[in-house]
This record gives structure tokens, sequence and C-alpha cells, in this order.
């Protein structure tokens, strides 16, 4: 079973580059406290490591 970690979305898009809301979407994220849980990979710690006000890691799960 594979590592995951649960995001949580704490920071509104609204008035942010399009590169930020760009990585909000990939991540699954888009409106206020929703919740995801992903894998983790390099890749998604990087998303998250480009918007760190925008969301929060809730747990790191495996």
């Amino acid at each position: 079973m594979a590592k995951t970690i649960v995001v949580k979305q704490t920071g509104s898009p609204i008035r942010r580059p399009a590169i930020q809301r760009a990585t909000l979407k990939g991540l699954g994220l888009n409106k206020m406290h929703r919740v995801r849980e992903l894998e983790d990979t390099p890749s998604i710690r990087g998303m998250i490591a480009k918007i760190p006000h925008l969301v929060e890691i809730v747990e790191e799960r495996g």
C-alpha cells in the first residue's frame, strides 16, 4: 500500500496568480476547506511546496 497524505485547502485562490490556481486544480482542490487524500510522491510534495499559504497537510498515512 502506498503512502498517502491528506491535504486541506485553507486559502482562497481569488486574486492569486494563474499558476497558483492551476496548482490547486492539479491537486484536486478548488473551494475552501476541501480535503483530498493524495499519494505521497515528490511531484505532489513539490506542488504543495509551491502554495504553502493556500494548503496544509492534515495527516500523513502509510
